[in-house]
């Protein structure tokens, strides 16, 4: 509740404070603005930016513009741009938006974004032993560097609904930290939580404070405090008290910010009807790896399939079978990419330490280009806000339904275990 009128109180503050940019919508003009997050490319090409601390005609105002601009220009988080063009007014969580734009400069200083230096320069000895389009998919699945993938393969991954392996999310949070967790916890406990907490504040740097990072960073932390003294978290205790966090931090999230809603969404099909699932038809065995795979990817597809069809309007029948094909896989490919980056400086086994790496990766990428080019790769879904509360409504009837059947106790699962 605290989090809550909190979010409610800065909510207020930031819709008046973005409301200044009114005066100037229609209008001609030049901003100067710092790149949020790494920027992106849209189907046609054209780049695609967040620019937060913007002063426009020598106003310093608050709030997220958009860009577009068709010009190739190599833009980087954090970078310092002016551009020009007329202004109109934002949408969702974003103030305003210039959808023409024309890059007038852009200004990189040294040591402003210690963890995007960082990350580019390990994605650059990635290069060195692997190569192109394997060496871009790897530095997305271990850095979170979507913006450098080749444009086919990034239409191809959006078209099958996979763009979400490619991005700083929870799925590669996770298998970082239950990684350190079972190594660090031979020696204590102490230490296990000390290097994951290190691990998930240092992957936060490199990949930037997105929404769904933001999400993935303050859940993973919560459950492995909670696992470091011993206790669990319901699930109904860890999804509202994590919301309420972020919407604090940011009151934005809230009221259209669709990735932060993707985001808790699947999360939800992850941690509560995924299990439910599984408890229903297998009981109390443990599931193997493959099993949990596609249970946990398929409770994620169902519970985001509504806002997907809602907003977007298109669905990819092949998400699942795709999803199900590669997923398995990340947490290898992340590996010897790591590997293969770490060890990039030895000349002499350069092609041979990024082997392993190439070859999972390439099955992966063969895989998207045999499914992409089906016809059923992609379809048109219209959902209206109707349709989309009867679904949900029918799927918490379900979900409440195999509780009671099940007995399921969700207190005793843990997202890093």
């Amino acid at each position: 509740m605290s989090g809550l009128l909190a979010g409610l109180w800065r909510a207020g503050i930031e819709l008046q404070a973005q409301s200044q940019f009114s005066k100037f919508f229609g209008n001609d003009t030049t901003l100067v603005g710092r790149v949020a997050e790494d920027p992106s490319y849209d189907t046609d090409g054209d780049l695609r930016l967040k620019l937060k601390d913007v002063t426009v005609d020598d106003d310093k105002l608050s709030g997220v513009v958009w860009v577009a601009t068709s010009q190739r220009v190599t833009i980087k988080r954090s970078d310092e741009v002016t551009v020009s063009g007329k202004l109109d007014k934002g949408f969702g969580t974003i103030a305003a938006a210039v959808y023409r734009a024309r890059v007038e400069h852009v200004i990189r200083q040294d040591y402003v974004d210690v963890g995007r230096d960082v990350r580019d320069s390990f994605a650059s000895n990635i290069r060195k032993s692997i190569r192109e389009p394997e060496a871009s998919l790897g530095a997305g699945f271990l850095l979170g560097q979507k913006s450098e993938l080749p444009e086919k393969l990034d239409n191809e991954l959006r078209l099958l609904g996979l763009t979400h392996i490619v991005v700083a999310s929870g799925y590669n949070l996770t298998i970082l930290v239950r990684f350190a967790r079972r190594l660090f916890s031979r020696i204590s406990r102490f230490t296990a939580l000390a290097t994951s907490g290190l691990l998930i504040y240092g992957f936060a740097q490199l990949t930037g404070f997105s929404p769904s990072m933001t999400r993935a960073s303050l859940v993973t932390a919560l459950s492995l405090i909670a696992w470091y003294y011993g206790r669990k978290l319901h699930p109904l205790v860890l999804l509202p008290f994590s919301a309420a966090i972020t919407i604090a931090i940011n009151p934005s999230y809230a009221w259209g910010d669709i990735g932060w809603l993707l985001s808790f969404t699947s999360f939800i099909g992850v941690i509560m009807l995924s299990p439910l699932v599984h408890a229903y038809f297998w009981d109390d065995k443990k599931p193997g790896s493959v099993r949990q795979v596609f249970i946990e990817t398929m409770s994620a597809q169902v519970l985001t399939l509504p806002i997907i069809a809602y907003v977007f309007g298109q669905y990819s029948p092949l998400a699942l079978p795709a999803n199900f094909l590669i997923l398995p896989l990340i947490p290898l490919a992340m590996l010897f990419t790591f590997i293969a980056g770490s060890l990039s400086f030895i000349t002499a086994l350069t092609g041979f330490v990024g082997l392993p790496a190439e070859l999972v990766m390439r099955y992966m990428t063969t895989i998207v280009d045999k499914l992409a080019v089906l016809p059923q790769a992609s379809s048109e879904v219209e959902f209206t806000m109707t349709t989309v509360v009867v679904f949900y409504i029918t799927l918490i009837a379900a979900m409440v339904y195999l509780w009671r059947r099940t007995g399921y106790q969700f207190r005793e699962y843990n997202v890093i275990e």
